[in-house]
């Protein structure tokens, strides 16, 4: 282009000849050297006032007399302004900014300009500007000034721009090329701030934009002077474009030195921005600040970064790539304290949207230092103008994944904890690991050293509890390597002591204990928390809150039966004349991979579904797997429950017991198991732990004849008996280890083969010491004309074995009872 066109000319070439009404898509492309008059038809070569014969100067003349005579008549300037204001039609094409100034920037634009009569409504105004624009045939401006307003806005300037001259035709459908240079000057920036932050706060209305211009107007010889033009726009609010979409395609957080030997982090993010517009320009590099939320709304934004961008190319309707750098030095309190009223802070809401996958939303605005080659008029106006910048999630699905405890310890509470306080809830202690899946952006060593949470736990989708781990708990992290992804995962591992772990629905808890001591096969618990920690960075430590954590556990149940349970070394501690206090050792197996202290539970003592006594377990420690000599308390009491009913049932198993039947205890918990927690008791009453009262004695040895001994041991093992002195002796085993059993009375019976041998009356006392011992000699009855005493004389210097029946009473300490026995295969050795 030559240098009048880049001062701003348009230009435009002779037409072919036409009349006034023709050529409506012919195009005419002006520049400054061109004849404003053009030739009539005819003329289609040759310039006005080229002689061509001896008439045409004569000719020439009238003409332009007729015409200065004719528009001063007719063509009132306000007609043809009218007709042009409604009949111009202007297409940009393209604009792009040549270059920035120190107070503004220099425009191009290009487009087409044409008259077109049909826009104008008032005939008389549209038929006098058709003519006398076929007879001006094109018009020429001089270089003007026009200003930009908003009236609405009290005449706010938004700018001003220097328009170099333009040659264009106004033949009614004929076509110019307009190529321009403009300096553009921006406006007070105030008021453009003001502008800018409501249209992007999508607060503005309809504008209407008011163009002012002193502009000297001539057409060929025909001047028109200086006009006023004033162009109103009026943009409704669904015209007005909205902000360009854009999509964050890569955003990567590192490390970085700062000066004095201090570490930082630099953001780098690509963005691509749609543009649809046919605009050209270079945009130098800018500064900026990176802006976050506050508390409040109403709470003045936050300074995390400053940042900058790269020189940009923007090309007409094309997407922008746009690459920034933000640099993070330190991040400043109010971001990181909590808000009033809450316990979270702005970062909390930050990482709290990022993590549950929701975009998160920061803030542009420009910096108040220019960088290097920026003009600062542009500084000046963006470091008022703040963009909403929304960034997407890219947290994984389970940021917090693989949370789980181990080696968990259970400890119940105490005595004396008053039920519903808080030293009456179950407490946990455990180790706890969990996986932090750190996002791909994060390119820089991160730990934590503390974590705390909050918590609940679900059986079959129902609440069952809240586990509180509220209190911080030291922990410490590690990257390691996330298989199949090129970015690592952060392991964390914290320990928790005596967690309080609050029931919150009896009735779910009585399923889970049931399932897992009944041996369910598939038992599995959800564990949804929220978590947080203290995150240790190139930026300091900070905390972050309520990190979703999300675990599904569980397990196979235990069969009651792999408890194992032995009950041995009983004793006698104390006595009533209605009752008895037993200590013992317990061996059990804990079949589970959890440990538990007891400080104390009180179980009944069952037999056909009535309570003889209750046991007492105090400062039990369970571990897994195989535990011994657990020390067990017992007051047996058959009486104190259930009256007669209990005392019958005690004195039946008692002589069940001790003749060697196959007989058994019931323990079960009640209410009052654990007093602090009823409900712990209650749930626990359907576990019931079945003992054979025969392990409570040691195993017996198999006898020789037709009547085997029991494999089954009992009170009476073996017997002499004195056919001259018509005595006997008993060797008795006694089933406690410590204490003397007394027999008060006996009326017994001995049968051979269900034939009486003989009886045995004897209202003296028998002491029977622990272990085995051998009563003195007891008077015997003989039945003398029996088949049974006949057996008997027959096994002189031999044995046989015999059975026995009697009624017998005994007595331990103050504790007296009347029992019955039954025995057989007893060893009978039959001496003179």
């Amino acid at each position: 282009m030559d240098s009048s066109s880049a001062a701003g000319a348009a230009s435009m070439s002779p037409p072919p000849s036409h009349s006034p009404s023709d050529l409506p898509n012919s195009t005419d492309v002006a520049d400054e050297n061109t004849p404003l008059i053009l030739r009539q038809d005819g003329d289609s070569h040759g310039e006005v006032g080229v002689e061509e014969d001896s008439n045409r100067p004569s000719a020439i003349s009238s003409l332009l007399a007729s015409i200065k005579r004719f528009g001063a008549r007719f063509f009132a300037p306000e007609v043809v302004r009218d007709y042009a204001q409604q009949a111009a039609i202007f297409e940009p094409s393209s604009l792009s900014i040549d270059s920035f100034t120190s107070t503004g920037i220099v425009a191009r634009v290009q487009g087409d300009f044409v008259l077109d009569a049909s826009r104008v409504k008032k005939q008389s105004t549209r038929n006098i500007g058709r003519v006398a624009t076929w007879i001006a045939r094109g018009v020429e401006t001089k270089p003007a000034d026009v200003t930009v307003t908003l009236p609405q806005y009290d005449d706010l300037v938004l700018g001003m721009a220097h328009v170099p001259p333009i040659v264009v035709s106004i033949v009614n459908g004929r076509h110019s090329r307009v190529d321009i240079l403009s300096e553009l000057t921006p406006g007070p920036v105030d008021g453009i701030r003001r502008m800018a932050n409501e249209f992007i706060e999508g607060r503005l209305g309809d504008v209407l934009i008011a163009a002012n211009a002193e502009v000297a107007l001539k057409s060929g010889l025909l001047s028109f002077g200086t006009q006023t033009i004033t162009h109103f726009l009026d943009v409704k609010a669904g015209d007005i474009p909205s902000l360009p979409k854009y999509d964050v395609q890569k955003l990567t957080v590192r490390e970085i030195d700062l000066p004095e030997g201090e570490r930082g982090l630099a953001a780098q993010v690509a963005v691509v921005i749609a543009n649809k517009y046919p605009v050209d320009l270079t945009i130098p590099a800018l500064g900026f600040e990176v802006l976050a939320n506050g508390c409040a709304p109403e709470d003045p934004f936050i300074m995390l970064a400053d940042a900058t961008t790269e020189s940009i190319h923007v090309r007409p309707k094309h997407d922008v790539p746009v690459n920034a750098t933000g640099f993070i030095q330190k991040l400043p309190q109010e971001f990181l304290s909590a808000c009033p009223n809450t316990r979270k802070s702005p970062l909390d809401v930050v990482v709290g949207h990022y993590m549950n996958g929701k975009p998160t939303t920061f803030y542009v605005k420009g910096s108040d230092s220019p960088e290097a080659n920026s003009p600062k008029w542009i500084s000046d106006l963006t470091s008022g103008i703040i963009v909403p910048v929304i960034l997407p999630s890219s947290a994984p699905d389970n940021l917090m994944k693989n949370f789980s405890m181990t080696d968990v310890q259970f400890s119940l509470p105490d005595f004396w904890a008053e039920p519903g306080s808080p030293a009456a809830q179950p407490k946990i202690s455990a180790d706890i690991k969990a996986l932090i899946g750190l996002p791909n952006e994060i390119n820089f060593e991160v730990g934590v050293n503390q974590f705390k949470a909050n918590a609940t736990i679900f059986y079959k989708g129902k609440e069952l509890g809240r586990l509180d781990l509220t209190k911080w708990q030291k922990a410490t992290s590690r990257q390691a390597a996330a298989p199949g992804k090129s970015h690592k995962d952060l392991e964390v591992s914290t320990h928790v002591e005596k967690a309080p772990l609050n029931i919150t629905d009896e009735e779910v808890f009585e399923d889970v204990v049931s399932a897992l001591l009944m041996g369910s096969d598939n038992i599995r618990m959800a564990v949804r928390a929220k978590v947080a920690v203290g995150m240790q960075s190139p930026l300091g430590e900070f905390v972050i809150q309520d990190i979703p954590a999300e675990a599904i556990g569980g397990g196979d149940g235990r069969d009651l039966k792999s408890l194992g349970l032995k009950i041995g070394n009983l004793k006698i501690t104390e006595s009533t004349p209605s009752s008895l206090s037993i200590t013992a050792a317990v061996n059990f197996t804990n079949p589970t991979k959890y440990t538990a202290t007891v400080p104390y539970a009180d179980i009944h003592i069952l037999a056909n579904d009535t309570v003889l006594g209750h046991g007492t377990v105090r400062n039990l420690f369970l571990v897994p797997g195989n535990n011994t000599n657990a020390q067990f308390s017992a007051v047996w009491s058959p009486s104190a429950v259930d009256g007669k009913k209990g005392t019958k049932i005690g004195r039946e198993l008692l002589s069940q017991f001790i003749s060697g039947f196959n007989t058994s205890l019931t323990l079960k918990t009640h209410p009052g198991s654990i007093p602090a927690q009823p409900a712990l008791g209650k749930a626990l009453e359907s576990f019931e732990i079945t003992i054979p009262t025969s392990d409570l004695l040691m195993p017996g040895e198999p006898g020789d004849g037709d009547e085997k001994r029991p494999s089954r041991p009992h009170f009476i093992t073996d017997t002499i008996m004195h056919l001259l002195t018509s005595t006997a002796t008993f060797t008795l085993h006694s089933p406690f280890s410590y204490t003397t059993l007394w027999i008060t009375h006996l009326n017994a019976t001995a049968f051979y083969k269900g034939d009486v041998v003989g009886k045995i009356l004897n209202d003296g006392s028998v002491k029977v010491p622990p272990g085995v011992s051998e009563t003195p000699r007891l008077p015997v009855d003989w039945s003398l004309n029996s088949v049974g005493y006949e057996a008997l004389k027959s096994a002189l210097g031999g044995s046989l074995f015999l059975s026995a029946e009697a009624t017998t009473g005994v007595r331990i300490d103050q504790y007296e009872e009347q029992v019955w026995f039954k025995g057989r295969g007893i060893g009978a050795k039959v001496r003179i």
